[in-house]
C-alpha cells in the first residue's frame, strides 16, 4: 500500500464555532488525507488562550496569533512586547494574521496600517514569519512591506493569496512566500493560477483558511484541514509536478519558513 504524501495546512481557524465539539474528528480526517500538521490562527488576541489550548491538546496543531485587520478598529492595539511574550510558547510559530483589508473596512485604514507595522516589528524581533491578509489594498500593502523590510529583514507569507500579480511580485522580491488556498482551485481562477505558476516553487505553501473557501468538490460547504489535499492536487497541476513531488516541496517550504514548527517536530 502506497503511503499518502504528507502535507501541511499552513492556515486554518480551528477555534471557530464551525468546529465546536468536532476537533477529534477533524484532526483524524486530516491525518487520513495526509495533512499531518496544521497552523490554527488566532485573529483576536483576547482569544489566544483558546487557540493555544487547541495546539496544546493536539500534537499536529501549531498556532499563531495577531489582530486581523478587519477587527483592528474594535480590538485593543497589540504591542510588540505582547506579541513577543506570546511567542515564547513552544507551539507558537507565527505572527498574525495581520494585514490590510479595504474591501469592507476601508474606514479603519490608518488603524490597520498602525497595527500591521506593530506586527511586522514583532516578526522581526522574534524571527517568526509574519502572516499577511491582504484584500483591496495592494498598493499600501506592497509599500508598507517594502518600507519595513528596508528597516530590517523579516520573513512573511501572503496567506490565501488572491491579489494582483504586482503584489505577488513585490512579495516574492522580498523573499516572501505565497500560500495557495481553495480559491486557486475554483474553475474561474485561471488568472490566479497563472500568478502562482510564475512564482518560484520554493516559495509556495498550501492552506485551507478553514472553515472558509472550501475547494472543489466541497465548494460552498464548510472547509476543513483535510481538504488541503484537494488544493494541493490542483497546485501540482499548476506547477506540472506529480502530487508526491509537489507535496514534498511544499513541506520543505513550510519547514523553511515555519522553522519553529519544523524544529518542534524534529525534537518530538
Amino acid at each position: 500500500m502506497t503511503e499518502t504524501p504528507q502535507i501541511t495546512d499552513s492556515h486554518c481557524h480551528l477555534d471557530f464555532p464551525d468546529f465546536e465539539g468536532q476537533l477529534d474528528t477533524i484532526i483524524a480526517n486530516a491525518a487520513q488525507a495526509g495533512v499531518t500538521r496544521m497552523v490554527t490562527i488566532c485573529t483576536r488576541l483576547r482569544q489566544e488562550p483558546t487557540v493555544r489550548a487547541i495546539a496544546e491538546a493536539y500534537a499536529p496543531v501549531f498556532y499563531a496569533a495577531g489582530t486581523h485587520p478587519m477587527s483592528a478598529a474594535q480590538e485593543p492595539m497589540a504591542t510588540v512586547d505582547q506579541l513577543t511574550a506570546l511567542a515564547q510558547h513552544p507551539k507558537f510559530v507565527g505572527i498574525g494574521e495581520t494585514g490590510l483589508d479595504y474591501h469592507y473596512t476601508a474606514d479603519s485604514a490608518q488603524i490597520q496600517k498602525d497595527s500591521l507595522r506593530i506586527h511586522i516589528a514583532a516578526a522581526r524581533d522574534t524571527g517568526l514569519p509574519l502572516i499577511i491578509h491582504a484584500r483591496a489594498a495592494d498598493d499600501d500593502m506592497a509599500r508598507i512591506l517594502t518600507e519595513e523590510y528596508r528597516n530590517g529583514a523579516y520573513s512573511c507569507v501572503m496567506h490565501c493569496f488572491s491579489s494582483s500579480a504586482d503584489l505577488a511580485r513585490a512579495a516574492l522580491d522580498l523573499g516572501f512566500y505565497l500560500s495557495m488556498s481553495g480559491i486557486a482551485a475554483f474553475p474561474k481562477s485561471q488568472d490566479l493560477r497563472d500568478i502562482f505558476a510564475a512564482a518560484p516553487m520554493d516559495r509556495i505553501l498550501v492552506e485551507t483558511d478553514a472553515p472558509y473557501l472550501a475547494p472543489p468538490p466541497y465548494r460552498g460547504k464548510r472547509n476543513e484541514p483535510a481538504y488541503t489535499a484537494h488544493t494541493a492536487r490542483k497546485g501540482a497541476e499548476v506547477f506540472g509536478l506529480d502530487y508526491d513531488d509537489f507535496a514534498a516541496r511544499t513541506q520543505a517550504n513550510f519547514d523553511r519558513l515555519f522553522h519553529k514548527a519544523a524544529q518542534f517536530r524534529a525534537a518530538a
